[in-house]
């Protein structure tokens, strides 16, 4: 059996990028200042310091900055700050992602609560909270939580504006060997062994 010609021509390779966390990711799934009040007063929590957090942090990496700056050139520092600040944001994202997943089920659990011929759903026995209500209670505490990681994530980037001088952007990691499973790889020498 003969073997088909092999093609000479060269395919071009498209590289594909795996996309790092924005600010406007983080600002479209984390509370605001104004949500996370609502929230610590309708849940009786306290309220936090959102300015405080984010100053608190910006000030934080600027110094670190500062005490860095003797052993670091311009290139590493930019380099150093991508990758904190880019931990900053992408923990605030996670939790904004978090946040809303503990919104969607405290919904789902609150609109199945209101069905009076459910049993399962109906309050728990006296002293005991109903799941839907520790689901609400649940996604509140993660509201502040992503909240104060926005602030946080703020912060960090007001400082790296402020150290590099131009605004912070998440670095697109190429991603290894895309589309290339181990499930392919195999079937791609199972399939030599007929040639």
């Amino acid at each position: 059996m003969a073997k088909p010609a092999t093609n000479r021509r060269q395919t071009a390779r498209v590289v594909q990028l795996r996309k790092g966390a924005t600010v406007e990711m983080v600002r479209l799934t984390c509370p605001d200042s104004a949500q996370a009040i609502k929230i610590a007063e309708s849940f009786g929590t306290a309220v936090i310091d959102s300015d405080g957090i984010r100053d608190l942090h910006e000030r934080l990496i600027i110094e670190t900055a500062d005490a860095l700056s003797e052993g670091l050139g311009e290139r590493a520092m930019q380099i150093h700050l991508q990758r904190i600040v880019g931990a900053y944001v992408g923990s605030a994202h996670g939790a904004g992602q978090f946040y809303s997943n503990a919104v969607t089920q405290a919904r789902a659990a609150t609109a199945k609560a209101a069905n009076d011929a459910r049993d399962e759903d109906l309050d728990g026995p006296a002293g005991y909270d109903s799941a839907a209500h520790r689901k609400r209670e649940f996604a509140a505490d993660m509201g502040i939580q992503a909240h104060a990681l926005r602030m946080a994530a703020e912060g960090a980037v007001a400082a790296y504006k402020h150290i590099v001088g131009e605004s912070w952007k998440p670095f697109d990691r190429p991603v290894e060997n895309p589309g290339h499973s181990v499930d392919r790889k195999a079937v791609a020498a199972q399939m030599s062994a007929f040639d």
